[in-house]
């Protein structure tokens, strides 16, 4: 099949297109601590990048220049340096490699003593290498960890202990154990002489003494096999009540997750007050033992952008790209390419310009993402001013299509600047999609964002008569009656979402009987 000139004409320019796009779009996603670890490895693989010390003062005047470019009328269009990338190597970029060339023939005599790093520059590297280092924080200890060390202070049997250190790595990240014990014993050797059900039931054995060894350690409840074995395993003959919490949880746990209260009344005996205190005393013990202990410690977040407010009130947005060095091309590969030209050295030259060509894809990739996490970001802030000034109740509904359309780039662009990136503003630390949201339509027309619907569900709870609780219909009405218009599904849906019980589960049956 045959295609049209047009069909040719699109194919090829994919193919051209596609390896400087999908760099840029890479660079594009990348939050600030990977672009420093990217760009760390591209020096380290490009001999032709270097970094180069940039003043502020020089910074501050290409920023002005930037702004001068704009177009009078429509602010946010990006200047020259800031549109997206455009590809065109019919010739082989030979206009860029005469630059190049031309470039090297002013540099000073004494460019090469100029393009290494000096013995300061060195030390300071080093310096800032180790203080990075040392302030690393240490790998937490992990529950195995804490429980094994707990082991070395019981004087117990060989196989005992063994069978518990297995007890131990078996238990899962909250410090139950869902693996059957049973399975957890060693497979029987060959040579048993038949007697492979004799071993088994002796391994069981221990692995059981080997068990309640391991649920008398700390965390109280670690070793469980069930929410009632935790909870159990937690109680002491000191606590209040003792003997009435035990037989809540040996029998009434169920009733109680349904605030069934008077149903256990009627069971136990207890009146409502007593299993209301009860049921204060059990949500002081721990349901997951292990949850304060982990492998891995939670990263701390690093923002890309920084939103300040002006003596006038308005809000600017702030790249914090301080740490990103500034790059540059080699003098010194510079001259290198003049002299393999000169020279006629086709496989040198051939070389050199490859790799010219990959730091200069690279230093226009960076220079874009800045450019464009800055117009991004300055449009969603503009957007959501009133998040700003008055909460996060008043977010307005935002689409990344509306933001794509008043920056001018396409809405796949404005998703990889906002992927992973967070953004500090007057009210604390966000990630940029944060302030990407869907709506509904209030009674007078107005466009309420979900977020609103939600604090306002919320709000509406916490205030109601416990009682005699809100059913989801009534919900429905009391959000009518404050002007957000959403049906009974969408209350239902959110009140799951938002961990809030059910009106049943709500109810304080104290104050009702009252």
């Amino acid at each position: 099949m045959r295609l049209s000139l047009g069909q040719q004409m699109q194919l090829a320019q994919k193919q051209v297109l596609a390896p400087r796009m999908i760099q840029s779009m890479e660079i594009l996603q990348l939050p600030i601590m990977a672009l420093q670890e990217r760009i760390e490895q591209e020096m380290e693989d490009n001999p032709t990048l270097e970094q180069t010390e940039v003043s502020s003062e020089s910074d501050s005047d290409n920023d002005s220049d930037s702004r001068e470019e704009r177009d009078e009328e429509n602010p946010n269009a990006p200047t020259e340096s800031e549109k997206e990338l455009v590809v065109d190597e019919e010739h082989n970029n030979e206009d860029d490699f005469e630059r190049l060339l031309n470039m090297a023939d002013n540099l000073p005599d004494d460019y090469e003593e100029r393009s290494r790093p000096s013995r300061d520059q060195i030390e300071s590297e080093g310096d800032r290498q180790h203080d990075a280092m040392a302030n690393i924080s240490a790998r937490p200890e992990s529950l195995a960890d804490y429980l094994h060390h707990q082991l070395s202070w019981f004087e117990i049997e060989p196989a005992v202990r063994q069978m518990a250190e297995r007890v131990v790595y078996s238990l899962d990240s909250n410090g139950y154990l869902k693996t059957p014990l049973e399975e957890i014993i060693p497979p029987a050797a060959s040579d048993l002489n038949g007697n492979a059900q004799q071993y088994r039931e002796e391994q069981l054995a221990i692995a059981e003494q080997a068990l309640s060894v391991v649920q008398s350690l700390d965390p109280p409840g670690v070793g469980a096999r069930s929410l009632r074995e935790c909870l159990l395993l937690q109680l002491t003959d000191s606590m209040p009540h003792h003997e009435q919490l035990r037989t809540l949880i040996e029998n009434h746990l169920e009733d109680l997750e349904n605030n069934r209260l008077p149903l256990i009344s009627k069971k136990t005996g207890f009146s409502i007050e007593l299993i209301n205190e009860l049921w204060a005393e059990l949500r002081k013990l721990k349901p997951k033992p292990g949850a304060d202990y982990g492998d891995v410690s939670v990263p701390s977040v690093t923002p890309d952008v920084f939103v300040e407010r002006g003596e006038d009130g308005k809000y600017t947005v702030r790249l914090e790209d301080t740490q990103i060095p500034s790059l540059s091309i080699s003098p010194y590969h510079r001259k290198l390419l003049q002299q393999a030209a000169q020279q006629k050295d086709t496989e040198t030259r051939e070389y050199i310009k490859k790799k010219i060509n990959a730091a200069q894809w690279l230093i226009d990739a960076i220079e874009q993402r800045r450019s464009t996490i800055s117009r991004v970001s300055q449009a969603i802030v503009d957007h959501q001013t009133r998040f700003l000034d008055e909460g996060p109740e008043f977010i307005e509904p935002l689409k990344m299509q509306q933001i794509a359309d008043k920056v001018g780039v396409h809405v796949t662009t404005v998703s990889r600047a906002v992927d992973d990136k967070w953004i500090q503003t007057p009210r604390g630390i966000f990630p940029l999609k944060r302030f990407f949201v869907g709506g509904t339509t209030s009674a007078d027309g107005e466009e309420v964002a979900w977020d609103r619907v939600r604090l306002k569900l919320q709000e509406i709870v916490d205030n109601e008569d416990k009682s005699k609780p809100l059913s989801d219909d009534a919900l429905v009405s009391a959000l009518a009656d404050a002007g957000i218009t959403v049906a009974r599904r969408t209350v239902t849906k959110y009140r799951k979402a938002m961990n809030i019980p059910s009106s049943r589960q709500r109810r304080d049956w104290a104050t009702a009987e009252k």
